[in-house]
Formats: structure tokens, C-alpha cells, sequence
């Protein structure tokens, strides 16, 4: 009897000291949002970009990549556009991502409906451009997103409701020397996933060249605040992935190679040859 009482007491404890560990001690459930487990799990993370509505093209380049960039700042595509792509082939491989024309609650709202698990706010200077778009990007109680109908149960399962905060991705983009200025302030704001570069604004703000020390000081400066704040750190230009004093930080990126070594087809269909 003696024996047994010690066996259920160890067991208690051993029970109560599994709980109390920290989450990264403790096995969890993998995300569906497979680009944000592969930030979770150390790993850089690529896109392809899709600007105009082609669903086929969408399809094929899905297959290969961690995550789609749909182009809403520079491009005239819709929400309605994104939506039917998406739905010709839901998950196709690549998460479903948008960079944003602002940060209204109904754009975000829009985004989040049609089945995308991840937005990109451009040029966030202040931190309430970055309050307000995690704000909106998650279901309460800790977001403001409206609970109606939607694409995500039907894309991402029964329990979208529930697990759906956890697979959301907000990433925020510093490319003027006002947002560098702000980045620990933006980059800590509850909510915000991801803070990263828009290197070829930066230089267009800055009126810094690439390879000026003033430039790829900001770009170190943007990452200290970042990891300061316990955020994961990119830059939108994929080459800076590699080769760059800041790459092995450098974990968010547009564009970049593909998870298997596909390449898009060549202007006039050809698909390019592997050396």
C-alpha cells in the first residue's frame, strides 16, 4: 500500500509539473498554417506573388511555395478576385496571405473571411497603424474580428473558429526611417507576428542606397528591435535571406526559391530548364 501511495504521488507531480512547463516544452499540435509552424520551427519562409487574376497560374505556383503573396497595394485584384482563386484550389500548399491597401476593419475583415490566414500591412509608421491591424486580425478576446459567414471552416476544418488565432499571421512592414525610428514600439504591440523590411521603399524613403552603411544599419537596427520584442524578423527582399549579416535572422521573405526547386514558367510558357 505503501508503494502504491508513492507511485500515485509521483504521478501527481509529474502530471503538475508537465502543465507548468512552457509551452515550447510541451508537445503541441502542429498548424495548419504550415508557414507559421516553419517560423515556429527555426525554418525561413518563401513566397511566390500573384497581381492578377489567374487561377490556373495561382494553382500550379501554390503547390511549391510556403505561403502566396496576393497583391492588393500595387494591384487592382479584389477580394473577390482572391477569393475564387483560393476556393478553385484550397490548400493548394502555399498559405493564402495578403498584402493589404490599408487597414480598415472591413479590408481586414474581407481578408480574413475569404480564407487567407495571414495579412502584410504595408508602411506601418506609427504604433496605432499597427494596433489597428492586429486589432481587427483576430477573434476576441484578444482581436475584434466579426464572427459571420465565411470560407474557413470549409477550407481549414470544423474547429476554425476555435484554432484560428493561433494560425493567423500579421505581419507588419517598416520601410520609411520613421518606422525604423518606432520599431520596438510597432514590433511589441500585441498581435504582431512578424515585422519585416520593405527594402526597396526603404531606399526609396530613405534616399539610401543598398550598399550605403546608413541603409544596412537601419536594416540592423529593425532587427535588434524585433528580436528585442520577441517578434520573428524578415525583409521583403529574398535575397538578403542569404549572404547578409542580418540573414540568419531573417526568417520572413517575398518571393525567394521554392520548397522543391520549381521554377515559374518562362515569358511564353516555356517552363526553364534545371541545371
Amino acid at each position: 500500500m505503501r508503494s502504491f501511495t508513492k507511485s500515485a504521488a509521483l504521478c501527481s507531480v509529474l502530471s503538475v509539473l508537465t502543465l507548468s512547463l512552457p509551452l515550447s516544452a510541451q508537445e503541441k499540435p502542429k498548424l495548419y498554417n504550415t508557414a507559421k509552424q516553419k517560423l515556429l520551427d527555426g525554418k525561413q519562409v518563401f513566397s511566390h506573388t500573384v497581381s492578377t487574376f489567374d487561377p490556373e497560374a495561382y494553382c500550379e505556383a501554390a503547390k511549391h511555395y510556403d505561403y502566396t503573396w496576393f497583391e492588393m497595394q500595387h494591384a487592382t485584384l479584389t477580394f473577390a478576385d482572391i477569393e475564387k482563386m483560393i476556393l478553385t484550389c484550397p490548400k493548394a500548399g502555399a498559405i493564402p496571405m495578403i498584402r493589404m491597401a490599408d487597414e480598415l476593419e472591413s479590408s481586414i475583415q474581407h481578408a480574413t473571411d475569404i480564407g487567407c490566414l495571414g495579412i502584410v500591412m504595408p508602411t506601418v509608421d506609427t504604433v496605432e497603424k499597427a494596433l489597428q491591424t492586429a486589432k481587427y486580425a483576430r477573434y476576441p478576446p484578444v482581436g475584434r474580428r466579426s464572427q459571420g459567414r465565411n470560407n474557413g471552416a470549409a477550407i481549414w476544418g470544423a474547429n476554425y473558429r476555435q484554432t484560428f488565432n493561433d494560425n493567423m499571421l500579421v505581419i507588419v512592414m517598416i520601410e520609411t526611417p520613421t518606422g525604423v525610428a518606432n520599431a520596438y514600439e510597432i514590433a511589441k504591440v500585441p498581435g504582431i507576428d512578424v515585422v519585416i523590411l520593405g527594402n526597396s521603399d526603404l531606399t526609396n524613403f530613405s534616399g539610401f542606397l543598398p550598399n550605403d552603411p546608413r541603409y544596412q544599419q537601419m536594416l540592423v537596427d529593425v532587427r535588434d528591435a524585433t528580436l528585442k520584442a520577441g517578434k520573428f524578423y524578415g525583409n521583403a527582399n529574398a535575397n538578403l535571406a542569404k549572404d547578409n549579416p542580418i540573414s540568419k535572422d531573417s526568417r520572413f521573405h517575398q518571393n525567394g526559391p521554392s520548397n522543391d526547386g520549381w521554377q515559374p514558367p518562362a515569358r511564353g510558357g516555356r517552363v526553364p530548364t534545371k541545371k
